[in-house]
């Protein structure tokens, strides 16, 4: 519930516990009275609980694609360039930079490592890119690089959960479920939120980056696969035709109708609304995944092939989602942890994915869809600006500053925005949390992130959860 102002996608709790009282204590007169008051709106909106809704205020965006680097990138080798550390390259850090600070795995006493990579400035911004991401150096004039993030976990699994729900804690809504809960869809024939996953494995914080935590279940990101069903179980059982499964859904339809209609449970809203959209979706999922009719210009553009599950595939996904009115698309890429190795597996990385990324960009802004979507590129954390091991080929977790960047959406374009110190150790100028991220993101899709709430245990729950969060609104256009 959005305090009163904003439609619910069902009954709320109170409504729900004065209907069961009327309803189990004998009070006939009084339940026919609730019913006939409320009339058939609370259960026409339970009924459609991802229908579109409005939001606070105008949004500047009404689709977000998340390309979630899962492991935590280098912002060193890849965005933030540091000269001075490159110069003390090899020495130990200054003592008070270290006073009180947690590393996850090394010593905080390590020889501080310069970047492995040369960096060059582009654009008519002039932004600062490694030599390992050679296209997004061609776009860098269309996104806001933010070289000032901090988040206050150190760790995979509690960073990914923080980054993805604005908590360290299991149990909360994912940005996407938020998105689904207060934008809804614009598209009944597919899912509201949707995920995809490539890599080496799948992201730490497991499906808790992508639940609905304490909203209805049908808020869930719904995890597509590039191979077979797009979805487990999408195909009919040998034997099922269309029309015995559609008269099957029809009469379960009805029965949980008559429940929903009984007690305003919403959970029963999401097992009517599941059963359908898998039955719309046995069409609609198979023409979506289908590449072999995109032109092969734009398929050599993101460098990705019809067949082949890739990173690149799943973006030319994500932008022919966006298309169909998909609100969250969220990539997870979990290959980005480079204790060792830092070298060879960070250009494997790049070539894996800056390619796909950039085009992402181009091809959305030639479709006119840039300016009402927003792209994001960013992991969990950052890396340190000190050596992990003996050598010189590895770099620990750092949650004191690291860098994301966003394109579209109202964003404000060519801007490289805040900076970290010398040495990269701590944020030096305009510190951006990630729940001042949160806060700005929602801004761009229509809310007041004070005021996007939804009554659970007791409490407004919020994204941005009870600590200090603010609008960057110097990110903005």
């Amino acid at each position: 519930m959005c305090n009163g102002e904003y439609p619910t996608a069902g009954l709320s709790g109170p409504a729900i516990a004065r209907r069961w009282f009327l309803q189990q204590c004998g009070v006939g007169l009084g339940a026919a009275a609730l019913g006939h008051l409320l009339g058939g709106a609370s259960v026409a909106r339970a009924s459609e609980p991802v229908a579109a809704k409005l939001t606070h205020f105008a949004p500047r965006a009404k689709q977000v694609i998340y390309l979630f680097m899962a492991g935590a990138p280098s912002q060193f080798e890849l965005f933030d360039y540091k000269p001075e550390l490159t110069k003390f390259d090899g020495t130990l850090p200054p003592p008070e930079l270290l006073k009180n600070y947690r590393a996850a795995f090394i010593d905080p006493n390590s020889r501080l490592l310069g970047s492995r990579f040369n960096f060059a400035q582009h654009g008519k911004s002039g932004a600062w890119v490694s030599e390992l991401l050679p296209h997004f150096a061609n776009i860098v004039d269309d996104v806001t690089i933010i070289k000032s993030m901090s988040t206050d976990a150190f760790n995979h699994a509690p960073a990914q959960i923080l980054m993805s729900t604005g908590s360290q804690q299991f149990g909360r809504p994912s940005v996407g479920s938020w998105l689904s809960y207060g934008l809804g869809s614009e598209n009944k024939d597919l899912p509201a939120f949707v995920v995809f996953s490539s890599g080496q494995k799948g992201p730490s914080g497991g499906s808790a980056v992508w639940s609905s935590g304490f909203l209805p279940t049908v808020h869930d990101g719904v995890m597509f696969r590039t191979s077979g069903d797009p979805v487990l179980y999408l195909s009919n059982p040998s034997g099922l035709d269309d029309t015995v499964q559609r008269d099957t859904l029809d009469t379960l339809g009805a029965l949980n109708t008559q429940r929903l209609e009984a007690t305003g449970d919403p959970e029963i809203a999401t097992r009517i609304n599941s059963f359908e959209l898998a039955f719309r979706m046995q069409s609609s999922a198979p023409e979506l995944m289908d590449l072999t009719n995109e032109p092969k210009h734009i398929m050599e553009m993101y460098g990705a092939e019809p067949n082949v599950p890739s990173f690149a595939k799943n973006c030319v996904l994500a932008r022919r989602m966006i298309e169909r009115g998909v609100r969250f698309v969220q990539l997870f890429h979990e290959a980005w942890d480079q204790h060792g190795n830092l070298r060879n597996d960070l250009k494997k990385n790049c070539g894996d994915t800056d390619k796909a990324c950039a085009a992402l960009v181009q091809d959305l802004k030639m479709r006119g869809l840039l300016d009402e979507t927003i792209v994001i590129w960013g992991g969990e954390f950052g890396r340190t600006p000190m050596v992990q091991g003996d050598g010189d080929d590895g770099r620990d977790h750092h949650p004191n500053a690291f860098t994301v960047w966003v394109a579209g959406g109202g964003f404000k374009p060519g801007l490289s925005y805040g900076e970290s110190d010398e040495l990269g150790f701590n944020v030096g100028r305009d510190k951006v949390h990630v729940r001042d991220f949160h806060a700005t993101l929602l801004h761009q899709l229509g809310f007041d992130h004070s005021r996007f709430t939804f009554r659970t245990q007791g409490l407004d729950a919020k994204l941005t959860g009870v600590e200090p969060a603010r609008v960057v609104r110097d990110l903005i256009a």
